[in-house]
């Protein structure tokens, strides 16, 4: 297997649960690029060393508006966007590794959707670009296409 990026994809449960997803992270990081979606997202954060455990409400099909750095994944996007969530975990704030940048928050909160490694092509989304009900969802992923 020889893959030129990898997306890791949302799922149930905590990242200990999400079979061989960590595993990948920690085996391609700095080879190629890797973005996680919710649960790939949430991998990401205790893969580098932070810790994911509940949001302190549960958020399914709940859109949100979304505030991002305007770089990596989110380049060309507008400032703000709504993002469809669908979790019940978040990566803690006060736990966000010195490998990881917050990339994305909900706006007027702290509450992270967005990481990105400091060195690797490594980003994650706790949102979902793929739902339909996301704007500009698909510029998301095509940034990745294009990374």
């Amino acid at each position: 297997m020889k893959p030129d990026r990898i997306m890791i994809s949302p799922g149930p449960g905590y990242p200990k649960d999400a079979g061989v997803s960590c595993d990948v992270i920690r085996e391609f990081a700095g080879q190629i690029p890797i973005a996680g979606v919710c649960l790939g997202h949430q991998c990401m954060f205790e893969v580098f060393g932070g810790k994911v455990d509940h949001a302190g409400e549960i958020v399914h099909g709940k859109a949100s508006v979304m505030v991002h750095d305007g770089k990596g994944l989110f380049k060309g996007m507008a400032p703000e966007f709504k993002a469809i969530r669908y979790h019940s975990l978040v990566g803690l704030p006060e736990t966000l590794p010195d490998a990881l940048e917050v990339t994305a928050t909900v706006k007027g909160t702290n509450m992270i959707m967005g990481v990105r490694h400091k060195q690797h092509k490594v980003e994650g989304w706790q949102f979902h670009p793929e739902s339909i009900l996301t704007e500009d969802g698909l510029k998301l992923i095509q940034n990745f296409l294009d990374m």
